[in-house]
């Protein structure tokens, strides 16, 4: 009897069990709003990866046009694009950053590089880049595609390195303590705590570096090798022909498929990251409102997608905990490979053995160099010592080698009452960079904190600060130039302001990231203390976001010298105006091709750069570090 009751008791308590379980497995009516948004986004990238692997005479001979009937394919050309750099500069920001910030020898050489590498033009890049993506994938359009998506990525990675830079720099010592107390490896530190602290920043900065790259996917989109052209469909070769057309028409459409296409990432991308990132912030309470998005709740409430995500997170999380234990030998070794391989390619071109050099070196320190974190300098000073000597007199060697090199080929068309003009010409341009960070500083700093105390402004802001930024300052040149020329004004002046137009929101956003990264802990203290006024900007939110407006200012100074070439020099049909400074000696040379003078430029501009960065901003970076450091 007893096991007849049994028996009755399991059949009316299996099928609601069963019931149960099947409902699990069965989309729910979230699933259907989400299904196709997925679906479309996997359509949209399959698409443009079939287009990528279409002959590249298919393109060339289709020539650009201006129906607007077109533009929502360029745009969705262009789209993946960036996105593809901004992966790239994403994998580059993590292990490039980590490299600087983790290894004191490492820092003497790749920050410096950091510093060139953004202010060198992105034509820079394209010049000696775009033949080996050709020649890489011949006759296929996917080696134009990979040029243009190299030129946008380094008009995105800099930015991003140095906020991932400085945030590994400033990660509270009291949690890196309490890592090593539950003896985890560098690579679960990396995960468990570098990444997520250093994200809030991070995400803030790709999205200036992803509004900040269509200033250049106008000259990304246009692939010159010798005396042909490849166009590459999208927005930015639209542009480019409504500019030659004079068609201001076309230009509104290009301005209205901008907007579209930059509410659409943000909405989809950038809105839900940053919500996602909001559980990352150090703090014991919540602020009153915090940042929300459409989508990320849409997918939260989804049944069959998380269960379908459900894997892939617990493959993700078993990396990140996985403790493994990396050592400098594999990237000795692909380094060292890859550096002599592209050494035998390109010796015999000065411009290309500046980088290489600089590889080469980086190769050799990763058999010296010992982490921050491990290196015990009462145990071993002799050793210590030893590696410090070695590392400068590699560093100072190839230093030599590289300016001898250059030095050589610039001899040959240039002498030194030359020199002597790009200097004085460096210092022009330099005035004009100070003047305008420090007008960007005092402009962007209280508003960026007043957008960063307040979420739901921060949601309404965002996308309108990331249009600002993306929109082409090449499009403003008509203005200037008619300007100046009817109000017979000094172009020296009048075209400064275009050097900091499309530079100023890296400030911006590198302050409402300090803003909303801000422990709201320290904002409630701060409070019940009654702490007002200028004393609560001085004690308080300028020593917080202060490390974030280091970052903000490296970047922008940086770009501010690369507009420089832009910016110093403009036309408007037959009307030109040239400004005295580094940047349209740069740009004038450019269009004469006066290499030995261009190259000139350029190594004085990276002069000028790293200077101004050892003295002005280096120093700020060690006093954030030090003493501005949340313990």
């Amino acid at each position: 009897m007893e096991a007849i009751r049994g028996f009755q008791q399991m059949r009316t308590i299996l099928p609601p069990v069963i019931n149960a379980s099947a409902r699990r497995l069965l989309p729910n009516r979230w699933d259907f709003l989400a299904f196709p948004l997925i679906i479309g986004l996997i359509v949209l990238g399959s698409t443009g990866f079939q287009e990528t692997m279409a002959p590249l005479s298919a393109i060339q001979s289709q020539a650009i046009s201006l129906d607007p009937a077109n533009l929502p394919e360029y745009a969705m050309r262009t789209t993946l694009r960036m996105l593809a750099a901004m992966i790239a500069a994403l994998i580059f920001t993590l292990a490039y950053g980590t490299l600087a910030a983790k290894s004191r020898r490492a820092e003497k050489v790749l920050v410096p590089i950091l510093d060139i590498l953004q202010s060198v033009p992105v034509l820079g890049y394209v010049s000696f880049t775009v033949t080996f993506f050709l020649a890489l994938f011949p006759g296929r359009v996917l080696g134009a595609e990979c040029a243009a998506i190299f030129a946008i990525f380094t008009s995105q990675a800099w930015n991003m390195t140095f906020s991932f830079y400085q945030s590994m720099r400033t990660v509270p010592r009291d949690l890196i303590e309490v890592s090593k107390n539950f003896q985890l490896t560098p690579w679960q530190r990396f995960w468990k705590l570098e990444v997520p602290f250093s994200l809030p920043g991070l995400i803030w900065n790709m999205m200036m570096s992803m509004s900040g790259g269509w200033f250049f996917v106008v000259a990304s989109e246009a692939i010159t090798v010798g005396e042909h052209t490849v166009t590459l469909p999208g927005v930015g070769s639209y542009l480019a022909a409504a500019i030659a057309g004079r068609d201001l028409s076309a230009v509104g459409w290009v301005i209205l498929t901008m907007t579209l296409v930059i509410i659409a990432y943000d909405q989809l991308l950038f809105r839900p990251l940053v919500a996602w990132a909001d559980k990352f912030r150090l703090e014991d309470t919540r602020g009153e409102s915090e940042p929300e998005s459409w989508l990320l709740d849409l997918v939260r409430r989804t049944r069959l997608i998380q269960r379908s995500l459900r894997p892939l997170g617990s493959l993700l999380t078993t990396l990140a905990r996985y403790p493994l234990k990396v050592t400098g030998f594999a990237a000795w070794c692909a380094a060292t490979g890859l550096t002599a391989l592209w050494f035998a390619l390109h010796w015999n071109e000065p411009v290309q053995a500046i980088p290489l050099g600089v590889c080469l070196m980086v190769g050799v320190w990763s058999r010296l160099a010992r982490s921050r974190e491990d290196v015990v300098s009462a145990a071993v000073p002799y050793n210590e010592r030893l590696g410090d000597i070695l590392w400068g007199s590699a560093i100072f060697i190839g230093t030599l080698i590289v300016m001898w090199r250059v030095g050589s080929f610039v001899a040959t068309g240039v002498g030194f009452g030359e020199v002597l003009k790009v200097l004085g010409l460096g210092l022009i341009t330099l005035v004009r960079v100070v003047v305008l960070i420090i007008l960007a500083s005092l402009v962007w700093v209280p508003l960026g904190v007043l957008i960063g105390l307040r979420p739901r402004l921060a949601e309404k802001i965002q996308p309108l600060a990331q249009f600002l930024a993306a929109f082409p300052a090449n499009l403003l040149f008509p203005i200037f130039v008619v300007g100046i020329v009817h109000f017979d004004a000094n172009p020296d002046i009048w075209l400064s302001p275009l050097i900091v137009l499309g530079t100023q929101w890296y400030i911006l956003f590198n302050v409402i990231a300090g803003t909303t990264a801000y422990p709201n802990d320290f904002k409630e203290v701060a409070t019940n203390f009654r702490i007002r006024g200028w004393q609560w900007w001085r004690k308080v939110m300028l020593p917080g976001i202060f490390p974030y407006y280091v970052t903000g200012g490296i970047t922008a100074s940086g770009g501010a010298w690369n507009a420089s070439i832009v910016s110093e020099l403009v036309s408007w049909g037959d009307t030109r105006l040239e400004a005295h400074g580094l940047g349209s000696y740069i740009a004038v040379n450019t269009a004469a091709g006066n290499f030995p003078k261009i190259i000139l430029g350029i190594a004085v501009m990276s002069l000028f750069v790293v200077m101004f960065n050892r003295l002005l901003w280096r120093p700020m970076y060690v006093y954030a570090e030090n003493r501005l450091r949340l313990h």
